[in-house]
C-alpha cells in the first residue's frame, strides 16, 4: 500500500468526522459480483412493485466505474437522523423518523460538497461525484463492503455502536485509497423485525418484498393502496419504522445534532383530526423542504383516507 493512499484515507475519515458523519469506510471501486444474482432475482420476483426505475442501469448499479469514469475508490458515509424526541403517536398518524425535518438529499449533498472542497484544498484536485440516495448506486452493499455495518434481516444496514437510523452517502473518486474490511453479522437468532412486520414484507432473511412494504405503499406507490394493506398499516401515513423500532441494536441510537432534521411546529402538535383536514395550501407550507413532498398532497391525502376507512 503506498503511503499517500494511507495518508489520504486517514485524512478523509477525519474530515468525515469533522463534517458530522457518524461512520466512514472505504472500498475499492469495481464490479459487485456477489450482488448481481440477488439483484436479478429480486427484480424477477417483482419485489420492486411499481418502482420500475430499479430495472434501469443494471450494470451501473453493480459497477461504479461505469458511473464515474476513472473511479478507484468508493467512500461510504453514514449520517445520523435519530430524533431526540419522537412525535407522539397518541391519537395521531405516524411519519417515518427520517422525514421529520428537511429533505436529507439536499442537506447531506451540501455537506459533502463542502467536505470535498476542503479535501481538494489539502490533497490537490481529484475527480469525484457525490451521491445521496440519488443515482443507481447500491449504497447498502458499498457500506457493508467498507465495514460500516452488516445487512440485518430487515435488509437495513446495522452498526453495533449506533443501530440503523442513519442515511447513507457516497463519494466515488479516482483517488487510490486504503480499503477497509467488512464487519461481521450480529443479528444471531433474533427475528424480531420479521415477526413485527404487519404485512409480512420480509419474505426471508435480508429479502424484502417491496410491494408489501408499508413504506412502499405510502411513498412509492402511485395508484390506490391495495385492499391487502387494510387494517395492517398501524396508522403509518408516510413511511414506516416498525422493523427498525423493534431491532435491539437501535437501543444504542443517540440523538442527531442536525437542526434541519428537527420537526416543525405543525408536525409536533398535530393529531388525526388536523391531518384529516389538511389542505393543499397547508401541505405546501409545512412540507416545503421535506421528503414528504415526494408523495405530493394527493398521495398523502390518499394515505390518510385509507387509514381512516
Amino acid at each position: 500500500m503506498n503511503t499517500s493512499a494511507e495518508k489520504y484515507s486517514v485524512l478523509i475519515k477525519a474530515k468525515a468526522k469533522k463534517f458530522g458523519f457518524q461512520n466512514c469506510g472505504i472500498s475499492k471501486a469495481g464490479f459487485l459480483e456477489e450482488d448481481a444474482k440477488p439483484l436479478e432475482n429480486w427484480l424477477k420476483q417483482n419485489y420492486h412493485g411499481e418502482m420500475s426505475y430499479m430495472e434501469n442501469y443494471f450494470d451501473k448499479r453493480l459497477d461504479p466505474t461505469l458511473l464515474v469514469e476513472g473511479s478507484k475508490s468508493v467512500i461510504s458515509l453514514s449520517y445520523n437522523y435519530f430524533p431526540e424526541d419522537q412525535i407522539s403517536s397518541l391519537e395521531n398518524f405516524k411519519i417515518s423518523k427520517y422525514a421529520y425535518g428537511q429533505d436529507y438529499h439536499q442537506i447531506i449533498k451540501e455537506i459533502l460538497g463542502e467536505m470535498v472542497a476542503e479535501l481538494k484544498e489539502e490533497i490537490g484536485d481529484f475527480h469525484c461525484r457525490v451521491f445521496v440516495d440519488s443515482a443507481p448506486v447500491l449504497e447498502r452493499s458499498w457500506a457493508k463492503k467498507s465495514g460500516i455495518g452488516w445487512v440485518g434481516k430487515n435488509a437495513n444496514l446495522i452498526t453495533k455502536q449506533s443501530g440503523s437510523f442513519y442515511f447513507l452517502a457516497e463519494i466515488i473518486s479516482d483517488l487510490e485509497l486504503q480499503e477497509d474490511l467488512p464487519t461481521t453479522d450480529h443479528c444471531g437468532t433474533c427475528t424480531k423485525c420479521i415477526e413485527a412486520c404487519p404485512t409480512d414484507a420480509i419474505v426471508s432473511e435480508k429479502i424484502i418484498d417491496g410491494s408489501k412494504c408499508i413504506s412502499y405503499a405510502t411513498i412509492e406507490l402511485k395508484n390506490e393502496i391495495p385492499e391487502s394493506f387494510k387494517n395492517k398499516m398501524e396508522d403509518w401515513m408516510f413511511g414506516c419504522d416498525i422493523c427498525q423500532d423493534v431491532c435491539p441494536w437501535n437501543r444504542f441510537s443517540a440523538p442527531h445534532q442536525q437542526e434541519k432534521f428537527k420537526p416543525n411546529h405543525f408536525l409536533k402538535n398535530s393529531q388525526k383530526e388536523d391531518w384529516k383536514e389538511l389542505s393543499q395550501e397547508l401541505f405546501s407550507e409545512i412540507f416545503r423542504k421535506s421528503p414528504v413532498k415526494r408523495t405530493k398532497f394527493a398521495g398523502l391525502k390518499r394515505n390518510i383516507d385509507f387509514l381512516g376507512k
